[in-house]
């Protein structure tokens, strides 16, 4: 399932950048692992979360691939291709044959 970094920051996807960075902020300071001693891994989690959601919606041009996929994954794509996908098994060296 798809991360909503709209929800993760807690703000509108209308948000303007400055309503973003606020929320950032605010949840960044409640969940920073060296202020939660006592639930560190899951502070440490939440902080990457969030971490995470504002990188993407900071950036406007993440911002807008993500809205418009739902994803920034840019490299993964098909993990499966190659080159190898579109060798050809003819020889096509000279294409005036392929008519006669």
């Amino acid at each position: 399932m798809a991360k909503d970094y709209y929800q993760t920051l807690g703000v509108e996807k209308t948000a303007s950048q400055d309503e973003i960075k606020k929320a950032f902020r605010q949840l960044a300071r409640k969940y920073h692992p060296d202020a939660n001693p006592e639930n560190k891994a899951q502070a440490e989690e939440k902080f990457k979360e969030i971490s995470e959601a504002y990188e993407v919606l900071s950036d406007e041009n993440k911002r807008k691939m993500y809205d418009q996929t739902g994803s920034v994954d840019f490299g993964s794509g098909r993990s499966d291709f190659t080159w190898q996908d579109f060798s050809h098994q003819g020889d096509f060296s000279d294409l005036r044959d392929i008519f006669d």
